[in-house]
């Protein structure tokens, strides 16, 4: 070690230091327990483990070693031995005080990892302070299992700062609000009706799914998933499917999509395709107590009438018929307005006699009057002819007969 000057021993000798004073010190030994400093006072700085930090079984060898120069707080000028006893962590935990209040007073975010996992919400450790942060300002949505956020770090701002009574709330929910805000503004800026887009399916649920299309939800209602009837979009998304859809409609921060494409419309020539009289084969895709649904094409559900399927009586489609059967039909009605068609296996059975009863509500249309000329005409050509095949003979008794009488 070098001789001191006069000077500098002269300045040592004056040289006095007080309680809650921040000293810089250079270590000059260090065990696991303690660091010793010489921090330029008469007497050298004793820096124990539990002044250093909050770990108690903290190697002390392990985060300091000779020659390193750290700042530390005085706790007491005499300890007892002569010697000046420091702390470092009540050191940082001022200094992290007076961040977190800076952090406090200007609600500038934070960033620090969760460190621990309560059944009310998570803490976080920032500049050595612990600070809580409750389920409900966690996220901007409901979660209900917060492990997932142990060990991560996460942004926040402090909403609440009391050193006295060691009171710290912080809140994540408002930082992720005003996140959203931005992005919905821009993307709003972006869009308009009529675009086509990508998406990735967020959440289904039994009304529709809701697609992220890029900063933004948008929903997809099961009434606009396809031209042909879906029974439970769960069975046809689930989380993180990728949908081709388009803007339907925009009304403030709500975005109404659809993904019934107009050139994939199977109504769009089903006049000429479904003309009255077309006999077509589909599948039954569900039946109700008067009749049975059959999809005669992609997107299109024809009916058929419980008093449609046979000529005997049906009390209920499903006593002659299954879900996913295959039949053959005839086209008797076409609505086109009301996207409505009712088919027929009757009309294609050969013709029968019958009477038709009150109340009876057939869907095909008969043409009873023209039956009954035909009939008719059918009779009367009959007795024509009957004459004419009369034996020749019997003309000349009809003249006797005549002579008699005269």
């Amino acid at each position: 070690m070098s001789e001191l000057t006069f000077e500098q021993m002269l300045e040592e000798s004056i040289k006095t230091i007080h309680t809650g004073e921040i000293v810089e010190g250079t270590v000059i030994d260090v065990k696991p327990e303690e660091i010793i400093l010489n921090i330029g006072y008469k007497s050298d700085g004793v820096l124990t483990r539990s002044e250093y930090s909050n770990e108690n079984n903290l190697d002390l060898t392990t985060v300091v070693k000779v020659g390193d120069k750290m700042e530390t707080k005085v706790l007491k000028v005499n300890d007892g031995e002569g010697q000046v006893l420091l702390t470092y962590k009540r050191l940082v935990a001022d200094r992290g005080n007076k961040k977190i209040e800076e952090a406090f007073n200007s609600q500038t975010p934070i960033k620090a990892k969760v460190t621990q996992v309560l059944g009310g919400g998570v803490c976080v450790m920032a500049e050595d302070i612990r600070i809580f942060i409750p389920a409900s300002l966690v996220s901007d949505t409901y979660e209900k299992d917060l492990s997932k956020y142990e060990g991560q770090e996460i942004e926040f701002v402090v909403t609440e700062y009391n050193p006295k009574k060691r009171r710290y709330i912080g809140d994540r929910k408002q930082l992720l609000l005003a996140e959203k805000a931005e992005q919905q503004a821009a993307v709003l800026a972006r869009i308009k009706i009529g675009d086509v887009i990508e998406g990735t399916v967020k959440n289904v649920t039994d009304f529709g799914a809701f697609i992220d299309i890029g900063g933004m939800d948008g929903l997809l209602h099961i009434s606009e998933m396809s031209w042909g009837r879906v029974e439970s979009p769960k069975k046809v998304f689930k989380t993180g499917d990728t949908v081709r859809c388009f803007i339907k409609d925009i009304s403030g921060n709500k975005i109404a999509l659809s993904a019934k494409f107009e050139d994939e419309n199977p109504w769009k020539d089903a006049a000429e395709r479904f003309a009255v009289g077309t006999v077509v084969t589909g599948k039954v895709a569900r039946m109700t107590d008067f009749g049975a649904f059959v999809e005669i094409a992609k997107g299109v559900d024809a009916l058929l009438h419980v008093s449609q399927i046979s000529r005997e009586h049906v009390e209920k489609p499903s006593d002659v018929l299954k879900q996913g059967e295959e039949i053959t039909a005839k086209i008797v009605d076409f609505n086109e307005t009301d996207k409505k068609i009712s088919l027929s296996i009757r009309a294609l059975l050969a013709p029968e006699k019958e009477e038709k009863k009150d109340g009876d509500e057939d869907v095909v249309s008969v043409d009873v009057e023209k039956v009954i000329a035909e009939e008719k005409a059918a009779e009367e050509a009959a007795a024509e002819e009957a004459p004419a095949e009369a034996p020749a003979e019997e003309a000349p008794a009809a003249e006797e007969i005549s002579e008699s009488e005269e």
